[in-house]
């Protein structure tokens, strides 16, 4: 799997590989996943880990097996232990220093931004984003606005044929927006032809550090704790899920009942 990793993060990885008897590349497919979801939550597809499954930080998990009781606790402590990695450690190499003007050498977007987990475009519109920074950057006809993403983990892109900002919608824990529900924090002219961005693809990378969202709304009602606020984010995607018909009504409806009792 290749992978650029610090040598602390190496030996991390190395050392929780052995402790859970899986190979080191099992590990790494699974530390890439949870950081593609920001710390919080993975989608993988490990073979040593059952194929195919989800986890979600607050007790969310599913694999292949949706039995498997043994198989979910240890994807569980795995990646409870990936998260707390990534949110202790340096993991990934810095990304390359900013050339003037604030932009890479290389890529189109404010070099302050970071890393982006995903990025692509069509016709003069493009998008990266950047889930460390919680930051979103469109560029249309030379000119890049950079959004702030919020508690937004976004999944998945979609852009119609046109390449106005308006016509890329992103789909997150929250369901499908588009730029419209946004916090704009500004617009800058590019001054050279960038280099082109990769084709889209499914939005994947970047540890969230951003602050904790404030403990009270502005009615004064108090916010949902950590805990509970990933198990409500558990039971919405379990229920897009549902609607998709990947889960059965009995298998929605005793899930759901499981993480409801945790709160």
């Amino acid at each position: 799997m290749n992978a650029t990793v610090t040598p602390e993060a190496e030996s991390a990885i190395s050392d929780i590989a052995q402790r859970h008897g899986l190979s080191r590349d099992a590990v790494l497919a699974m530390l890439l996943a949870v950081n593609n979801g920001g710390g919080t939550m993975a989608q993988f597809s490990i073979p040593e880990l059952g194929g195919s499954g989800q986890w979600m930080r607050g007790g969310m998990t599913m694999v292949g097996n949706m039995f498997d009781n043994a198989l979910k606790a240890r994807v569980d402590a795995l990646c409870g232990e990936l998260s707390n990695l990534l949110a202790t450690t340096t993991v990934f190499p810095p990304a390359p220093a900013a050339s003037s003007g604030g932009f890479t050498s290389n890529n189109w977007w404010p070099g302050d931004l970071g890393v982006p987990s995903s990025s692509g475009g069509q016709n003069d519109s493009r998008y990266a984003v950047f889930p460390s920074t919680r930051r979103l950057a469109i560029q249309v006809n030379g000119v890049t606005r950079v959004f702030d993403t919020g508690e937004h983990n976004i999944g998945g892109v979609q852009q119609q044929q046109g390449g106005a900002s308006g016509t890329v919608t992103f789909t997150s824990q929250f369901g499908t927006f588009d730029v419209s529900s946004l916090t704009e924090l500004g617009a800058r002219q590019v001054a050279e032809t960038p280099v082109a961005a990769p084709a889209p693809q499914e939005i994947h990378q970047a540890p969230s550090s951003a602050p904790d969202a404030p403990a009270s709304s502005s009615s004064g009602t108090p916010a949902p704790s950590d805990d509970a606020a990933s198990i409500i984010a558990a039971i919405e995607s379990l229920a897009g899920l549902h609607q998709r018909g990947i889960l059965s009504d009995d298998e929605f409806a005793s899930k759901k009942a499981e993480l409801l009792g945790r709160l």
